[in-house]
């Protein structure tokens, strides 16, 4: 925590006095053009990732970077989204996995997950990726990690466009769907051609 009191008292001495037009310009309102929604993960950092400053994007992260399927519960991953595409009028939706996400690895072992129910339960919304790779290979184990979170990256962009707000805007062009797989140990981005299937360099 001292690290993080470190770098607070450091922003405020050495990266604000330097910015003042630009944070006093982001105080009235915010204008970000991509919802980011990733993994709750500390190694992944969305704008250092994309080298964006404040303003940029607006970021969604939960554990497997889950799109719960839009229903009549109201939850915070649909109220984020509805609010992104309806009233921020964002025009591109990035959905990112990530290389060693834990949350995979708890979607190939659930039973594992017996101690944690509520993260057994959210990763329920990952189901269909696990059923992806055993149907394929005809078993589950840490060899597929990297196929299953490709096939969640698949599965979220698939439930996102059950949320009314992003199917209205993707159907007329006004909203564009991108699925990417980051890389921890190279800093590399794979990213989803929905028409192949095939994850390629970005």
């Amino acid at each position: 925590m001292e690290e993080i009191l470190k770098g607070v008292k450091k922003f405020q001495q050495e990266v604000v006095p330097g910015r003042k037009e630009e944070f006093a310009k982001l105080a009235y309102g915010q204008e970000p053009e991509v919802l980011f929604i990733t993994c709750s993960d500390s190694r992944i950092d969305p704008c250092l990732l994309t080298q964006t400053v404040p303003g940029k994007l607006f970021i969604c992260r939960n554990a497997g970077n889950v799109v719960p399927p839009h229903s009549n519960q109201t939850g915070g991953m649909t109220a984020s989204i509805e609010y992104a595409v309806e009233v921020l009028k964002i025009r591109d939706i990035i959905i990112c996995g990530h290389t060693h996400c834990g949350a995979m690895q708890g979607a190939i072992q659930p039973q594992a997950l017996d101690g944690i129910p509520h993260v057994k339960e959210w990763l329920g919304h990952c189901r269909a990726a696990s059923a992806v790779v055993k149907e394929r290979h005809g078993d589950l184990n840490a060899d597929y990690l990297d196929e299953i979170t490709k096939e969640n990256i698949k599965l979220q962009l698939q439930h996102i466009r059950t949320h009314p707000s992003v199917a209205a805007k993707v159907a007329t062009g006004q909203v564009h769907l991108h699925g990417w797989m980051y890389e921890i140990e190279t800093g590399q981005v794979q990213a989803l051609d929905q028409d192949s299937g095939a994850f390629n360099p970005l």
